[in-house]
């Protein structure tokens, strides 16, 4: 690659740091309330099930603005839709910094989570447009460690903030970080044009898509807490299928739906939307496993858990470096089924978790950090590649989805595993937890089988594109132009 048009370029670069800036808190937040669930029962004399509804609300709004991404970038445009949404973020975390009781925190959370679920989609579709495909697979493996940091590095920062000030900081954080990122968008970010097609929002999509992404996430949610005992969360689970099978059949028969679920039976896509579904499923189950197994099961404080949990994010960011530096020299199979087979490998220890020394489980983390780092960007570059320039808003907003409802899916499968295992071989906790772990093990060999799939034809997988055909969003195959 060495052609200019090709080189990462300073301002590139300085673009990338920004959109990550915001993103990056965005991502955070939907973690580092988690660490302060305590502090918030004592501040406001809540139930634990009152304050848990702080963090499930922000997720529900993120789920269920995500879709509406797309849309927004092609009506006004991928650089305003990111500085509104941040607007938007930022008014909701100075909300939740001055909430006066937890009706009106989960209130405030819902329109933080609004701008948060806008602002990752829409800032990777902004890097992969202004990059072009020459260059988006080493901006993506920047970019793309942010929801991998994010699930480790938040409950240690909610942690670092709570040890030297009041819970507001939680939310008073993101005021200085979100004030530079908009000062520096307006200067660094370039304006991406609008697709000027000019279609009317999918109304009639939006009335059972979003609802219906925000019903499953949260039967998956209440599943994986067990808070309102065993009803409400499969009654919740099947309305919100029930509601997503009525919008594909709606989306399937429409030019322009708000979801493009065409996208998901075109290669690469299908293969890429595969390998990072089961990979969000993999991360966030074990990040729902470890920190709760290191409180419980070795009666480790909260901060101690998060200094233990870091060198993965450690391993992360070691993983990045080397995507960076490879990802233009070597097919994105290679890369995606290398660090798949790394993380398979590092999740083995989690099974035996009885006895296993810190050493060793800390080790395990900065490998499955690395490897893990070695999948989301690759994957991000074969569909980026692959996606028609007008396009990119919507396959965004799909690969977010998928992140939100797989993350959320891996949950709930292993918080119900574990409960079974807890009750089958208690007081023995260390072995439930360590029969749990064959579960991730299980999804993490899944993901390795799926992204076998992916292309193998050269860096960056660039052989084939998804392009418009008789509607700007009707993706076809074809040849590269």
């Amino acid at each position: 690659m060495s052609g200019g048009a090709d080189r990462v370029d300073g301002r590139l670069l300085g673009m990338a740091f920004v959109l990550v800036l915001g993103t990056f808190m965005a991502s955070l937040d939907s973690t580092i309330v988690n660490i302060g669930m305590r502090t918030l029962r004592v501040e406001f004399g809540a139930s634990l099930t009152e304050v848990q509804w702080a963090g499930t609300a922000y997720l529900l709004a993120v789920v269920a603005a995500a879709p509406t991404s797309g849309w927004l970038a092609e009506r006004f445009g991928a650089r305003r839709t990111w500085l509104g949404a941040l607007l938007v973020f930022l008014a909701g975390s100075a909300a939740c910094a001055f909430a006066w009781s937890i009706t009106s925190l989960v209130a405030f959370r819902v329109l933080q989570g609004v701008g948060g679920g806008l602002l990752l989609p829409t800032g990777q579709a902004l890097l992969a447009a202004v990059a072009g495909p020459g260059r988006t697979g080493r901006i993506m493996s920047i970019a793309g460690i942010v929801p991998m940091l994010a699930p480790v590095l938040g409950p240690l920062l909610g942690g670092v903030v709570l040890r030297v000030a009041d819970w507001s900081w939680l939310f008073y954080v993101n005021l200085p970080t979100g004030l530079v990122a908009l000062v520096l968008a307006r200067r660094l970010v370039p304006r991406v044009p609008p697709s000027g097609t000019g279609h009317r929002f999918d109304v009639r999509g939006a009335l059972v898509l979003s609802p219906g992404l925000a019903l499953l996430v949260f039967g998956l949610t209440e599943l994986a807490s067990n808070r309102s005992g065993i009803g409400v969360a499969p009654v919740a689970i099947a309305v919100g299928a029930a509601m997503l099978v009525v919008f594909a059949r709606h989306a399937l028969r429409t030019r322009t739906p708000l979801l493009e679920l065409r996208l998901f039976t075109t290669p690469p896509f299908s293969s890429a939307a595969l390998a990072l579904f089961v990979a969000a499923a993999s991360v966030f189950g074990t990040m729902f496993l470890l920190p709760m197994y290191l409180q419980a099961g070795r009666g480790l404080t909260a901060w101690d858990t998060g200094l233990l949990l870091a060198p993965q994010g450690v391993g992360a960011a070691l993983g990045s470096v080397v995507v960076n530096r490879t990802i233009d020299r070597l097919a994105p199979r290679t890369i995606v089924v290398t660090g798949f087979a790394i993380v398979v490998v590092a999740t083995v220890p989690f099974t035996r978790l009885d006895g296993l020394p810190d050493a060793l489980l800390v080790s395990a983390l900065l490998v499955r950090g690395f490897g893990t780092a070695m999948i989301a960007s690759p994957v991000m570059t074969v569909v980026y590649g692959s996606v028609d320039r007008e396009l990119l808003p919507r396959a965004a907003s799909a690969l977010n989805l998928l992140n939100y409802v797989g993350g959320a899916l891996g949950t709930a499968v292993v918080a119900v595993l574990l409960e079974l295992r807890v009750t089958a071989e208690a007081p023995d906790v260390a072995n439930a937890f360590g029969t749990t772990f064959w579960c991730v093990l299980g999804l993490c060999v899944l993901a390795l089988l799926g992204a076998l799939r992916l292309p193998g034809n050269g860096p960056g997988g660039r052989g084939s594109r998804l392009m418009p055909a008789g509607s700007p969003h009707r993706p076809r195959r074809g040849r590269a132009s």
